[in-house]
């Protein structure tokens, strides 16, 4: 169990701090982190993190698949790790 906490929290600062960059990203008009790696990274554990994202930094916070998969996933994620 300590190891699946681990796991989630640092992924969880990763995502939030991926979410971050790719706002800074796109403020400057650079190239920036794709949609699909932002996903995956909520998908496989860092939905907090995205949340925590899009709220401070406000990024993604009109596109619909990130207003649908984020909270969706977070509900998921939390029925998973009270199983675990």
């Amino acid at each position: 169990m300590i190891i699946i906490n681990i796991y989630l929290i640092v992924l969880n600062i990763i995502t939030f701090l991926i979410m971050g960059i790719d706002k800074y990203l796109a403020i400057k008009k650079k190239y920036r982190i794709s949609e699909f790696h932002l996903l995956t990274l909520t998908l496989f554990g860092g939905s907090v993190g995205s949340l925590l994202g899009m709220i401070i930094f406000r990024h993604k916070t009109k596109k619909m698949k990130f207003l649908i998969i984020i909270p969706l996933s977070i509900i998921i994620h939390i029925l998973i790790y009270l199983q675990i």
